[in-house]
């Protein structure tokens, strides 16, 4: 980037932030995700960092809030309520307490950890024990007096349990129930809805009529002291008990952690508690505790050097959809996929989003070249929520599925009741491609260096057309193709050797069989034993096996009976490849007749006598279900060293929970 361009850009970037933070600050309308605000910014601080005479006073970088009502009175605050430094995964939090310790040099230091309420920061004076005044944060220099609004609060008092004169600082919110409360209300007066509680919390404070503020039900957490010295505390945690004592709301929820493994075990578990507790958070607050070792630690010009703000990965996002893209994949299934501007999104970078099928992008008004917003479903599948149909400018383009296969030219068809379209040629290079992609994958024959990439490549060089081509692969062939050196290939070769050992449930799942995934594979490898006895089992040996329904049982003996099948695994046969499993025999154990048989087992912590993997095996092997997480289903928790917020759940929900020991003692009776 050229100094004209840069200076073109923050130009738009001031304007643009500028829009948001009054939208956001003094508007309490904000119109796109928070996300999308910290994007820009942190743009806007790159270049600058790059071009320093572009930096300006007035750039949105060196502002802590935005600008004050004119409706308030103005309060300047004898103390600056300044930002935090944000922090957004484990390697920034790690970075911090790098930053601490050079600092404080060897001395013993610990942090407080404290939930990062989602409201709105406010500054509460105290004369003589009376609260005389409270006002917001403002830019952080000047805020609002809205003492009034603030009185209605039940949870702050008016007088302190002590005549002390003092400054405290808070977050003032809005619960979840009476967010709800209050939406409902506004719904039936045909009002708009507060989008999120921060922003209802938001407006209420800044309403002229009070009895408005005290009709919404607020709240507020109180999590400092503007000024401890006088008061004789040498600990941000011991002011946070004084403030418990002088009859102030804390958030209980704090811990003082020895070492930043501490601080991260507490954020972890706080991300799984979020969603139940009765109050938004954000993020999490860590501050180094020794009020001497803040004072040694300082400021930069906006925000303390002994604090940080774990900010949880954004739930939405906003960016660009420039095209939408065709995928075949290994059934035929035809899935258009956004492409968008890359962002970032729950602690990743996306550039891509599933669209599912034709009839959602229909339904949501999908268009090419639309402003959209973007989330992970579930924390982990990037998809389109919404579009942002006011910013479209006419560009946009309508996007329609194609009636041909985007790779073979077939025609598509749209099974009953299916709403995905789906290319039936059984040769067509795509589905081949992504078969044999499936077929090497980790949880398949885990082949390494055998990734998309290669696999395209030796399809396109007619080295294979099916997965039983990858078992003769030569390596004065190999040699030949781009990027393929000496050591690659004969890493690439041995890895290919070593797949023909694997179990017979790994070969199964490979073979991309309808309805069987990888757990159904290893079910199906334990009973029968053998590929050559599963090629002849019935439907009705299949659905006698309780994990296995009818649409499963149906696949898997159709699958059998085709003749291009049975060629494919005699050829599998005859490179060398396992057809028995390998892995510990399932018991034919009825409920009853085991500690595991019937029951939905969680592993946690570090056991020391068996791997995960093999305490995992074990238990299913005497009809026991391993899975990830505790919840009201589990009926066993085994539980090594070092447990534990899975440990805390069970305790919690009264489940059985054994140690390493007796679950050892279990298995050798």
């Amino acid at each position: 980037m050229d100094i004209k361009t840069a200076e073109q850009r923050v130009k738009e970037l001031h304007d643009t932030l500028n829009k948001y933070s009054y939208e956001y600050y003094v508007m309490d309308q904000p119109s796109v995700p928070d996300s999308e605000y910290d994007r820009l910014l942190k743009e806007l601080n790159d270049i600058e960092a790059q071009f320093p005479q572009l930096q300006t006073p007035d750039s949105p970088t060196q502002r802590v809030g935005g600008a004050v009502l004119d409706a308030f009175q103005k309060v300047r605050h004898d103390t600056p309520m300044l930002s935090l430094g944000n922090a957004f995964n484990e390697e920034d939090l790690r970075d911090f307490d790098r930053r601490v310790h050079q600092l404080v040099g060897h001395a013993n230091y610990s942090y407080v950890c404290e939930l990062k309420i989602d409201g709105l920061a406010v500054a509460l004076k105290y004369e003589n024990g009376m609260f005389v005044q409270g006002a917001t944060r403002g830019d952080g220099t000047t805020g609002e007096d809205i003492t009034a609004n603030l009185k209605t609060i039940h949870s702050i008092p008016l007088r302190l349990s002590e005549p002390l004169t003092m400054e405290v600082r808070g977050e003032a919110f809005m619960p979840k129930q009476s967010f709800i409360a209050l939406n409902a209300i506004r719904d039936e007066k045909g009002e708009e809805p507060f989008a999120n509680p921060r922003n209802a919390a938001a407006g209420s404070l800044r309403q002229l009529d009070p009895r408005i503020a005290a009709s919404r039900n607020l709240d507020i957490f109180l999590y400092g002291i503007a000024n401890p010295g006088p008061l004789g505390i040498s600990t941000h945690s011991e002011g946070l008990d004084l403030l418990d004592t002088l009859g102030f709301k804390t958030n209980k929820e704090r811990r003082v952690c020895q070492t930043i493994e501490d601080v991260i075990t507490y954020v972890e578990e706080q991300s799984e508690k979020r969603a139940k507790l009765p109050y938004e958070i954000d993020g999490i607050v860590i501050k180094v505790n020794s009020l001497d070792q803040q004072d040694e630690l300082g400021f930069t010009a906006k925000s303390p050097r002994w604090a940080t703000a774990f900010k949880f990965p954004a739930e939405e996002v906003v960016t660009k959809l420039v095209d939408i893209e065709l995928s075949v994949g290994r059934t035929g299934v035809v899935t258009p996929t956004a492409i968008l501007q890359p962002v970032r999104v729950a602690g990743t970078t996306v550039s891509r989003a599933s669209l599912h099928n034709e009839d959602l992008i229909r339904e949501k008004d999908i268009r090419i070249g639309d402003m959209v917003v973007v989330k992970k479903a579930g924390d982990i599948i990037p998809e389109v929520v919404s579009v942002l149909a006011d910013r479209r400018t006419g560009e946009e383009k309508e996007f329609r599925m194609p009636e041909v296969c985007p790779d073979c030219g077939s025609e598509l068809v749209r099974l009953e009741e299916e709403v995905a379209l789906r290319c039936i040629n059984p040769q067509c290079p795509a589905q081949i491609r992504e078969g044999l992609t499936h077929f090497v994958s980790r949880n398949a024959m885990n082949i390494e260096g055998l990734g998309e990439k290669v696999i395209a490549q030796l399809y396109r060089e007619e080295l294979i057309k099916d997965v039983a081509d990858l078992y003769t692969l030569q390596r004065e062939d190999l040699l030949k193709l781009e990027r393929m050196g000496e050591k690659s290939v004969d890493n690439l070769l041995s890895a290919i050797e070593a797949s023909k050992n694997n179990s017979l449930e790994r070969l199964l799942f490979g073979l991309g069989i309808r309805h069987v995934g990888a757990k159904a594979a290893k079910i199906l490898a334990m009973e029968f034993g053998t590929m050559d006895r599963l090629r002849e089992v019935t439907e009705e040996e299949l659905t006698a096996i309780h994990e296995i329904g009818g649409k499963m049982a149906d696949a898997v003996v159709t699958y059998f009976q085709q003749p291009e099948v049975a060629e494919l695994i005699e050829k599998l046969k005859a490179a060398g490849v396992n057809m028995s499993y390998e892995g510990p025999i399932r018991l034919a154990v009825a409920e009853g007749e085991s500690p595991f048989a019937g029951k939905t087992v969680v592993l946690t912590g570090k056991l020391i006598q068996l791997t995960r993997n093999e305490a995992k095996e074990r238990i299913e092997a005497l009809g026991g279900n391993v899975t990830g997480s505790v919840s009201k289903k589990t009926d066993l928790v085994i539980a090594g060293e070092e447990a534990g917020s899975k440990l805390e759940k069970a305790e919690k929900l009264s489940i059985e929970v054994w140690d390493e020991q007796r679950f050892m003692d279990e298995l050798t009776k």
